[in-house]
């Protein structure tokens, strides 16, 4: 008689029987998705995979859905690798799910997210080491298809906007297999070609033909470029690898062409607003200049050896004046103290007394008295219209 075992030990035993065979171990299974859902708190994902006449029910554990490269949805095709187990508490057979990949288009999407994220890792898409587009450029190189639209709208444009710059083609076949190293090959000779700016242009196109260019060897080809590269490829709402390794991204060749070049009257007004605040600026300078001359000046002739000279020539002129009048009157008023001098001395000179009828005796050139003669010397009587020379007879003194 068979032993009687609880739903837990069932279970139980169940599951140690599913964990124990190695074909359930790490099998591939694939499948349409339906019911995925995370749970916000676990971060643990549940979900059904189910054929035409079966469904499994599926769990895979956050640590793996944080490795998931794409969003799982509804309705995709997928393979999913994992181990089947029982869920003991609810007796549920369930695919513990390891890893998942989308088949067919999901599948060509998986790879493109693959060789995103090789290239990611080699820099090519790094924000730091985009180049800045030229404002001005003298010549521009173009890669692209010579009998594209996208060429003439290029041309058009840059012909319109800024007609002083040249343009160089470099033709490339923008779609099929050999598309992508053909591509390659015209960016390394346009990037050695001296231009400023590189242009790569296709006019859009549908998923299949936008394929060159989400392609690895077209991403380090533009990385790869020295040039600042300006990526035109589909329309606004197809980005591709080419346009993340791009150092600017146009969604679409004639954008592409706006970016490249300004407009030329932009640059005339520019031109203008510059040579007006130029001018301004001289106008200004040279006032400030002059008034700063103006003061030089001042300071110069306030501190000028010929302003000193002027001075002291004054100051001389009236000293000179003041020196006159002083001698002047120096000599006025000593001609008049002469002249008073004089007529005292006048007066009391003895020979005006000889006007008088008096006379002077003189010996020896000297005048002398009766007491300084005796007989016999020889004088000179001296009057007022002349002398006479004379010998003493006699001396004869008054007795006072």
């Amino acid at each position: 008689m068979a032993s009687t075992l609880t739903v837990s030990q069932l279970n139980r035993y169940l599951a140690m029987k599913l964990r124990s065979d190695l074909k359930l171990k790490g099998v591939a299974v694939k499948g349409e998705l339906s019911d995925f859902v995370v749970n916000s708190r676990s971060g643990h994902a549940y979900f059904s995979l189910r054929d035409e006449t079966a469904v499994i029910k599926g769990i895979m554990f956050a640590s793996n859905v944080r490795r998931l490269s794409f969003e799982p949805a509804g309705g995709m095709k997928l393979l999913v690798i994992g181990d089947v187990n029982i869920y003991e508490r609810d007796g549920i057979l369930q695919l513990a799910a390891t890893e998942m990949t989308p088949l067919g288009i999901g599948a060509i999407r998986q790879d493109l997210e693959q060789v995103k994220q090789r290239l990611a890792a080699q820099g090519v898409f790094d924000t730091a080491s985009k180049k800045k587009i030229p404002t001005l450029p003298g010549k521009i190189a173009v890669v692209t298809s010579p009998t594209g639209a996208a060429l003439q709208d290029i041309l058009n444009i840059l012909e319109r906007r800024f007609p002083l710059v040249s343009v160089e083609i470099y033709p490339a076949q923008m779609q099929g297999d050999a598309a992508p190293d053909i591509i390659a090959s015209a960016l390394a000779r346009a990037d050695v070609s001296g231009a400023d700016t590189l242009i790569l242009a296709r006019g859009g196109g549908s998923e299949e033909d936008l394929k060159p260019f989400d392609t690895e060897t077209v991403a380090l080809a533009i990385h790869r470029c020295q040039t600042p590269l300006i990526s035109a490829v589909g329309h606004e709402t197809d980005t591709t690898l080419a346009d993340y390794a791009a150092d600017l991204r146009a969604p679409t060749p004639s954008a592409a062409a706006e970016l490249a070049v300004p407009h030329i009257s932009e640059l005339f007004g520019a031109l203008d607003i510059m040579t007006q605040r130029l001018v301004t600026a001289f106008s200004a300078g040279i006032a400030r200049r002059e008034s700063r001359l103006s003061g030089l000046v001042s300071e110069l002739r306030l501190a000028s050896p010929e302003l000193r000279l002027v001075k002291a020539q004054s100051r001389l002129e009236s000293l000179t004046g003041s020196l006159t009048a002083a001698m002047k009157q120096r000599l006025d008023s000593s001609s008049m103290l002469l002249d008073k001098y004089a007529s005292q001395l006048f007066a009391l000179s003895p020979f005006n007394i000889l006007e008088r009828g008096y006379s002077i005796t003189m010996k020896n050139g000297s005048a002398v008295s009766a007491s300084d003669l005796s007989a016999g010397d020889e004088i000179t009587v001296r009057f007022a219209d002349g002398s006479a020379e004379a010998e003493v007879k006699k001396v004869i003194t008054n007795d006072i």
